[in-house]
């Protein structure tokens, strides 16, 4: 092999092919492998990120489902709201619950209003025959078709007669919720108590 007109020997040769294979492999390195490797290791930097803003988005959506569905539950457990004034209903629901009760008194206090929701509280005494229609009559209360909301529930033996064995005196407070929307105001209507404060 001449090389600039000059003569090498086999091992000058074997040494300068080595030396070419050595440029050529450190330029691979240099130029191609590196750059191949680097971008390699930044898709699974990449990689890694994206797939932990998957499962991210992925246990959100499956919270916001669980919350959509809790709230359809909700949604549909919750009652009427009757509109104001709606009280003539109301004591006959009353009235149909506490027909199961020998005797009964049913006294509402004043309406309160606060913006557009009205709140007619009410006090219930009552002798129930058993502890079992009791609870049924406060079943029936609590799941009656306008929202309401029970209160304090006082309960105690009846003094025993052939009459009453076993019969409970009755004594509890609770709130129906009206709406003015869909309401007509009348004289009772007490002034918002949200717009005052």
């Amino acid at each position: 092999m001449k090389l600039f007109n000059m003569n090498f020997s086999k091992k000058e040769r074997a040494f300068f092919i080595f030396l070419l294979v050595l440029l050529v492999g450190l330029a691979y390195y240099q130029f191609v492998d590196r750059p191949v490797r680097k971008s390699l290791e930044i898709y699974a930097a990449e990689e890694a990120d994206l797939s932990l803003e998957l499962t991210t988005i992925q246990a959100k959506l499956v919270t916001m489902r669980k919350m959509r569905n809790e709230m359809s539950d909700v949604g549909q457990g919750l009652k009427e709201m009757g509109s104001y004034n709606n009280s003539k209903v109301e004591i006959e629901i009353l009235n149909n619950i506490l027909s199961e009760a020998p005797d009964y008194s049913i006294s509402f206090a004043n309406v309160t209003r606060e913006g557009d929701q009205i709140r007619r509280n009410f006090s219930l005494q009552f002798t129930a025959p058993s502890y079992e229609i009791m609870e049924h009559i406060f079943s029936q209360l609590a799941e009656c078709q306008f929202r309401c909301l029970i209160g304090d529930i006082r309960c105690g033996a009846t003094v025993e007669s052939d009459v009453q064995k076993g019969a409970v005196s009755v004594s509890a407070t609770a709130t129906f919720f009206e709406t003015m929307v869909g309401g007509t105001p009348d004289a009772g209507l007490p002034a918002d108590s949200a717009a005052i404060n």
